[in-house]
């Protein structure tokens, strides 16, 4: 509340809205306007019509939340920060979760807002767009500022090193796929959502040896209830997932990750991919610890899984003061590189590999986009769900575009562009893409 009196607004990462309330209920939330002991929405509605009209906002205040595309919600936010008179709006990773054209959209209002006198922090790892839409640009790095520049003297290199302290090469270098026989093969898959709503309509695919396919697509379409899926942490209502030759559909996670040879880096690392309470020592091998040589008969071999920690700690430059330690207390930047190295390094026919760089720094995505490349290089078969569509667009050779559940379109990487992608996600076809971009 003295953030907002001193007229500093913030649009988070993860939207602040109520979705089963309108547009106008959800922005007076917290700001009530009151006639004659009642709620005066009509009154809001006025004022958020106004400022939608101010701004080129285009918002409809009463419009149900979650039925909005999610620029939009954003938009919501946007303007619930300056129906509170915020005169400096704090934008917390925002291009994260819309397309390359909400994306723009963004950018424009951005530039309405500053041309009205609004000054603007846009928090972002995303270095292309600091470029873009900055005026001054400040580097952190372990929580203490590092340095000062402008889109004049910077790039992205030059970001880059100043984040990680040290050069960055941010181009993945790789050679042309070669795919072999199928690992992963998919079929007309359903499923539903934590709400029993359907979240797979039909799904299918294959992932061949010697290729990665990135699934693109915003967050909430159905990526993260296919990868649950495919790994057994959600039941199938129908339909097929068949991993190396054998139905897997049913199988128990350690009978697809042993039987099945496939490794798993999960969305949600807390929930599926660590124990905080156990030793970083422990958490890499939490899949493999009944099997040579960290095991013998029934006993746990202590000294193996510690010098098996210690390399692996030392490869994926995991901060931690020693494997003992419980990965609880690691930031969760190095608790993601503890799960990826544990996933990464034993031998495997089936890499899937969820949002695999989120929360961690420049320096270390460059690693892991390496590393993916070697697993692909090495004939595995690599399933990318990002977020990311840069991430996407860098390391995949073929990509499958989620919407509302459904695989709109698996296209080559040598075809695929930011725009037709992007319209993609927004639920337009190829073939409609023509038309819908005139």
């Amino acid at each position: 509340r003295d953030a907002i009196a001193l007229g500093i607004g913030m649009v988070h990462q993860h939207f602040q809205l109520v979705p089963v309330m309108t547009v106008a209920e959800n922005i007076m939330l917290g700001a009530e306007s009151v006639r004659r002991g009642l709620l005066d929405v009509k009154k809001v509605a006025r004022e958020i019509e106004a400022l939608s009209h101010r701004y080129h906002l285009d918002v409809d205040p009463y419009a149900i939340v979650e039925d909005l595309p999610v620029g939009v919600q954003q938009r919501v936010e946007i303007i619930k920060a300056l129906y509170r008179e915020a005169e400096i709006l704090i934008l917390d990773e925002p291009t994260a979760v819309l397309t390359p054209q909400e994306i723009e959209g963004l950018f424009e209002i951005m530039k309405r807002l500053q041309s009205q006198g609004k000054s603007i922090i846009f928090i972002s790892h995303k270095l292309k767009e600091v470029l873009y839409i900055s005026d001054r640009i400040v580097v952190l790095r372990d929580g203490k500022v590092v340095g000062e520049t402008t889109p004049a003297q910077a790039t992205q290199e030059k970001l880059a090193a100043m984040m990680v302290g040290r050069e960055v090469i941010l181009t993945v270098e790789k050679a042309p796929a070669r795919p072999g026989k199928v690992v992963l093969e998919v079929r007309d898959l359903k499923a539903r959502s934590d709400l029993g709503e359907p979240a797979l309509r039909g799904v299918s695919f294959q992932v061949r040896e010697g290729e990665i396919l990135g699934v693109a697509g915003v967050q909430g379409n159905g990526q993260t209830e296919l990868v649950e899926v495919i790994t057994s942490l959600r039941k199938a209502e129908s339909g097929q997932v068949i991993i190396n030759g054998e139905e897997m559909t049913h199988a128990s996670p350690r009978t697809i990750t042993q039987k099945g040879q496939s490794s798993h880096v999960p969305e949600d690392r807390h929930a599926y991919g660590m124990v905080s309470s156990y030793p970083v020592a422990d958490n890499l091998v939490l899949n493999t610890y009944n099997l040579p040589p960290f095991s013998k008969g029934v006993r746990i071999n202590r000294p193996a899984i510690i010098k098996h920690a210690e390399e692996l700690i030392e490869k994926f430059d995991v901060r931690t003061p020693s494997p003992l330690t419980p990965a609880g207390s690691l930031s969760g930047g190095n608790q993601q590189k503890m799960v990826v190295a544990r996933e990464f390094s034993r031998p495997t026919k089936l890499l899937i590999a969820a949002q695999p760089t989120r929360g961690i720094d420049v320096g270390s995505i460059e690693f892991i986009h390496n590393q993916i490349v070697a697993k692909r290089d090495e004939g595995v078969a690599v399933l990318l769900v990002s977020a990311e569509l840069d991430e996407i667009m860098a390391l995949s050779d073929r990509i499958a575009v989620m919407y509302k559940g459904e695989i709109l379109d698996i296209v080559p990487r040598e075809e695929a562009t930011r725009e037709n992608i992007g319209l993609l996600m927004m639920g337009v076809k190829r073939g409609e893409q023509v038309s819908a971009s005139e």
